[in-house]
């Protein structure tokens, strides 16, 4: 697979078989994401990957808090603007819609969306999850940084023929994930990662991108 094509197959799945998935396979796409770009080469991300009985338990204790109606863990960092402008309010309303029109959610049906959002917390079935952490004394550059690592991580899981989805969602249930991996006290969750084989029996509407000429000004001499 080159790299194109790595790029343009890599989407959020949210539905996965249980197959096991190799550690070596693993072992490998980690190996290689450790090359992401970083500045002045901090490397500021800190990976835990969770498998089999301590993934089983981080679902079961995430469950048990959802059949609970317990509230979400309060937030350690902004997830978007209070009040998020154009474009990017309707991107996002877009996306909702594409979504929950997929699974044959309509909008005012709040407890089926409920129930949608619920399944980020099983990792949408997957048998690997990872969950990326920052030091809390970094700034923008490093989490900027943390992205580059995420998405180099994403890629290479496509050439394992993997997929994957990156989950903010796990920041709202922080504590819980702590229970089960008990980080160092000066970590931040940034976010999880669903790590699986494909349901293909999951549908799905694939998101769309904004036109070329509406994200990139090309300034040359052409």
């Amino acid at each position: 697979m080159d790299v194109y094509e790595a790029v343009t197959s890599r989407r959020a799945v949210r539905g996965f078989t249980d197959r096991p998935i190799p550690k070596e396979a693993l072992e490998c796409v980690l190996s290689a994401a450790a090359w992401a770009p970083s500045a002045s080469n901090l490397q500021p991300w800190r990976a835990y990957v969770l498998t089999g009985a301590p993934l089983a338990e981080l679902k079961k204790r995430a469950g048990e808090r959802i059949a609970a109606g317990d509230p979400w863990d309060e937030p350690e960092y902004e997830q978007y603007p209070p009040a998020l402008k154009s474009p990017y309010r309707e991107r996002r309303s877009a996306f909702g819609e594409q979504r929950y029109g997929a699974l044959g959610v309509p909008r005012e049906d709040v407890e089926a969306r409920q129930r949608a959002t619920s399944a980020n917390w099983d990792c949408f079935g997957a048998p690997a999850a990872l969950f990326c952490y920052i030091d809390r004394d970094l700034g923008p550059a490093q989490w900027a940084d943390g992205g580059m690592y995420l998405q180099t991580v994403m890629l290479l899981l496509r050439t394992e023929g993997l997929h994957s989805c990156a989950q903010m969602a796990w920041a709202k249930y922080r504590k819980t994930v702590a229970e089960v991996l008990s980080p160092p006290d000066e970590l931040i969750l940034f976010c999880g990662m669903s790590i699986g084989f494909e349901d293909v029996t999951v549908g799905y509407t694939r998101t769309g991108r904004a036109p070329l000429d509406e994200m990139v000004t090309f300034v040359d001499g052409y």
